[in-house]
């Protein structure tokens, strides 16, 4: 009956309650060559306005041909581009890719505009076939042409559609705090003291949003500031003057004086002890309570608050370190060097001294402090991940950051040089770290750094 010159067209027709649709102006259609985009972007082949379908992502969704079936007819597969609101088939939300059929129903979100997949059988010869297809593809080109010349106002004012792509893709919320930071600094002017806590404070955020973005794994914020506030606390409390009568006076942990004269290897192993071992289990006990905090909650705050991964681990041991950092150099390294040099060359060469040393110190803290913590961290998260092989994992993980720790703090008075390599070193460490445990994580399809993200 249909003939062997029978052509099938298939075409999305738009049916949203929002619009007043009639006519071929709403129908679009599908060439057997060629894939649809759907979304709010200019360059989609078929393009929503932004104004009156904010729901929508600029790429949204994508209509894309397959071969020709025995009844030689093209079928047709919708696939989601990672839309924020998501698209629906017949109701249902779209799991990966799926093939249309006539009379389905497509929704781009909830709420969005709603399209109709549906085929329209051309009986027509061979020959009219070939104008068929040069009347659509001039078609398609003058529409194309009309799009490009026109401005929308969206495109003039492209705040009004960009919509939650600010926070996600444009990194909104680091941009509010540089700002707010940098309000803090113009305020503390005068006040040199406030201002090293600033600027320290933005310099160790920047560090360690560098490290989060790495790790991409969403934790929540005020977790990761009670670990750095925990450490801190730590610092204050009385228990700093017990973990160094235990390691560096039962165990050979004292470091040495200026005067001193020891060998390297002998420096090597008091800085094992003194600051590798000490330091490292100091700022491990925050992250293990955040375990044991997160053991004894119910689901989902239980996953959000605890350790159940290396990302994990990784994070909050990161996190722990730069509350570490911060306090060991704005609580004693800068005063004390500001303090020396203001009495032999006055305030003015004191606080600027203090301000050259608070900035390497803190931004090379992810070659620091960060790496060492964060890779003991990635060894506790793994050992929650694996645990009859818990207490070896931790054990090696725990010695292996000490080390680097002290291998740091004993070339450091030996040659820069070293201590460029053991930097790299130690940074290269941690990032093998994340990567692994990126590799690892039993959330990787929800991870913002692994996952592939088609444009919108």
């Amino acid at each position: 009956m249909t003939g062997k010159n029978a052509r099938h067209n298939a075409f999305l027709r738009l049916v949203s309650s929002k619009v007043v649709a009639s006519g071929s102006e709403y129908r679009y259609s599908l060439l057997p060559n060629q894939e649809m985009v759907i979304g709010r972007d200019p360059s989609c082949q078929v393009v929503l306005d932004a104004i009156m379908y904010r729901m929508v992502s600029r790429r949204h969704a994508v209509v894309r041909p397959l071969s020709l079936s025995p009844d030689s007819r093209f079928s047709w597969v919708i696939c989601d581009l990672n839309s924020a609101n998501g698209t629906f088939l017949n109701g249902q939300l779209l799991q990966g890719s799926q093939e249309l059929h006539q009379g389905d129903h497509i929704s781009l979100g909830a709420d969005g505009p709603q399209f109709i997949f549906e085929y329209e059988f051309v009986p027509q010869p061979t020959v009219m076939r070939i104008n068929q297809g040069t009347v659509i593809a001039s078609a398609k080109n003058q529409q194309r042409q009309s799009q490009h010349d026109s401005v929308s106002f969206t495109q003039l004012f492209p705040i009004i559609s960009t919509g939650k792509d600010l926070t996600r893709k444009a990194y909104l919320v680091p941009g509010i705090l540089t700002v707010i930071f940098v309000v803090l600094m113009f305020g503390t002017v005068g006040n040199p003291q406030a201002n090293q806590v600033i600027v320290g404070s933005y310099i160790a955020s920047a560090a360690y949003y560098f490290v989060y973005q790495l790790c991409g794994k969403q934790k929540p914020w005020w977790i990761l500031i009670a670990m750095a506030l925990s450490t801190m606390l730590i610092l204050l409390s009385p228990l700093l003057d017990f973990f160094i009568f235990v390691f560096r006076v039962v165990l050979p942990g004292n470091l040495p004086s200026s005067q001193e004269s020891i060998t390297f290897t002998e420096l090597l192993l008091r800085m094992f002890f003194g600051a590798g071992l000490m330091e490292e289990f100091l700022k491990a006990l925050p992250v293990l309570g955040a375990y044991f905090m997160g053991n004894s909650l119910p689901s989902p705050w239980r996953e959000r608050i605890g350790v159940w991964e290396p990302l994990d681990g990784i994070l909050l041991g990161t996190a722990s370190a730069v509350g570490f950092t911060l306090l060991e150099t704005l609580g004693q390294y800068v005063p004390v060097i500001t303090q020396n040099v203001t009495q032999q060359s006055g305030v003015g060469a004191g606080q600027l001294v203090g301000l050259q040393l608070l900035i390497p110190r803190i931004l090379g803290s992810v070659a620091g402090h960060m790496a060492y913590s964060g890779y003991l961290g990635y060894f506790i998260g793994l050992a929650v991940l694996k645990p009859l092989m818990g207490w070896q994992i931790l054990a090696v993980g725990y010695l292996s950051a000490s080390a680097l720790h002290a291998l740091w703090n004993a070339t450091g008075s030996i040659n820069a040089l070293l201590l460029v390599i053991v930097g790299v070193l130690s940074y290269a460490f941690l990032m093998a770290a994340i990567l692994k445990a990126r590799v690892l994580s039993p959330t990787r399809s929800q991870n913002f750094a692994t996952r592939f993200l088609e444009p919108k």
